[in-house]
């Protein structure tokens, strides 16, 4: 049999996803094969996992049943992915972006990020405008930003970013199999609606802020203004012509269905990680990081990350007062809209227990990380639908207790709850918060099994490669 004979036989038992171009790559113990250029790709099947088998009188393909069952056919597609948020931005939307890149990678796709120059939280102000990090392409936009310091400077780059992305889709709407496109900046979404009605493109939305909600809950816009009917009118366009549609809590998913319930079959939880090779739990009289600021003989509460809108950050504070005449140090890592306002409150109470830095490089947080004894993450009362607080992960793979500040109603509950690792505190509970850190600060034995036991729930649920392969079943179903 010849090798067009034998694949003719084979094509019809392979799934072969719909509109994708490029060599048949089949593999074995003995050789490889390369096939001719084909206009579909052979894949393995979706759903139960098992690789096509196959008969052939090739004596080359069929020498023994054991090699017959170690052959695999492995299906790349090719990915874009578009966010204004990425590395060397600190921005955690970009760093969760680039650590999912690389695992996609990983995993055999093709992956191409578009982005903008760093503009959020940076260290430079400057990036490659094409770089090569192994098989990942990263593009970014030439212009750098305006005013990232002020709301409309952001809202100003967040537009002047949207435009950029929309030539680049228009540019490479044919290179690629999907698009995933990010709601940072918010109406990124409305341009791969606009591509895909014009190109047939596909595209996944992966929303980690649900807007206009989130505007009207902060009070920027008006229940019933026109924007607000208008930026939900497109959502639903833009939702119904997705090939899919990835939140980050089972929260976030009822209120896309409560806005758009024909969707309801398309939208996928999938949650954000923590990387437990990146950050590993480290005594803190081991931890440089911990020696550097003093807090290794101090209980250290520990907040690292965006002091944004929809952070709770009163209940914070008025624990700490509870706490001042206490060796309890708190230590806040990061910037965001309410940072300047947090620390004049501090400085006005004068209180001392206090210790503000800066946004920290990749290399340097699983020191930052572990330089505490519990890590705090809050959320703002009525936003536990509308956003999903990504530095829980990483507090998590740790190895140290976590306090979570948030509404009875919140998912948070119930995942701390299972998890065993921590205590979730209502939004002005600030004695509640104060009477937990001083809990485990007698108690160091429980403070240790909570901690084991936050990052073994990390390891077993929340890991890059469990959340990778998530995002691959989505991917996959996109494409097809």
């Amino acid at each position: 049999m010849t090798f067009s004979e034998w694949l003719n036989k084979l094509l019809p038992t392979i799934f072969i996803p719909k509109g994708i171009s490029n060599q048949l790559l089949i593999k074995t113990d003995a050789n490889l094969l390369v096939g001719k250029k084909l206009n579909t790709r052979i894949g393995k099947r979706s759903g139960d996992g098992n690789f096509p088998r196959f008969a052939s009188s090739d004596a080359s393909l069929r020498k023994s049943s054991v090699e017959s069952r170690k052959t695999w056919y492995k299906r790349l597609f090719r990915l874009s992915i578009i966010t204004e948020f990425f590395p060397p931005d600190y921005a955690a939307t970009g760093q969760l972006i680039e650590e999912l890149v690389q695992n996609l990678e990983h995993q055999g796709i093709s992956i191409e990020v578009f982005t903008g120059q760093p503009g959020y939280a940076f260290g430079v102000s400057t990036a490659p405008c094409v770089e090569q990090v192994g098989e990942i392409r990263i593009r970014r936009s030439r212009s750098a930003r305006l005013w990232s310091g002020r709301v409309r400077g952001k809202a100003m780059n967040g537009v002047l970013f949207t435009l950029r992305a929309a030539l680049h889709l228009i540019k490479n709407a044919r290179r690629h199999d999907v698009f995933l496109l990010t709601s940072a900046p918010p109406f990124l979404p409305i341009v791969g609606y606009l591509v895909h009605l014009f190109f047939g493109v596909s595209y996944v939305c992966l929303i980690y802020d649900i807007y206009p909600d989130i505007a009207i809950a902060l009070g920027v816009v008006p229940h019933k203004h026109w924007l607000a009917k208008f930026w939900r009118g497109i959502n639903k366009k833009i939702w119904q012509k997705s090939q899919g549609i990835i939140v980050l809590s089972p929260a976030m998913k009822q209120r896309v269905i409560a806005n758009c319930p024909e969707v309801a079959d398309k939208v996928s939880v999938i949650h954000s990680w923590g990387d437990p090779d990146l950050i590993r739990p480290i005594a803190k009289e081991d931890n440089w990081f911990a020696k550097k600021y003093n807090l290794v003989n101090k209980f250290t509460v520990l907040y690292s990350g965006n002091m944004g809108r929809c952070h709770d950050m009163d209940t914070i504070l008025h624990a700490a007062k509870q706490l001042q005449d206490e060796p309890i140090q708190f230590v806040c890592i990061g910037g965001g809209p309410k940072q300047e306002g947090f620390i004049r409150e501090v400085n006005q109470l004068g209180l001392s227990n206090f210790l503000f830095l800066p946004y920290q490089d990749k290399e340097i947080l699983p020191y930052s990380l572990t330089a505490c004894d519990l890590s705090l993450v809050s959320v703002e009362a009525g936003m536990d639908s509308l956003v999903a607080p990504s530095k829980l992960y990483p507090a998590l793979a740790t190895g140290r207790p976590v306090a979570v500040v948030c509404s009875e109603y919140s998912y948070l509950n119930q995942l701390i709850t299972e998890a065993k690792c921590g205590a979730c505190l209502e939004n002005g509970d600030s004695y509640g918060l104060a009477e937990f850190i001083r809990l485990l600060n007698s108690d160091r034995q429980l403070a240790e099994r909570m901690g084991k036991a936050a990052r073994q729930y990390l390891q077993s649920n929340f890991t890059p490669e469990i959340i990778a392969k998530e995002y691959l079943r989505v991917l996959h179903q996109a494409v097809s």
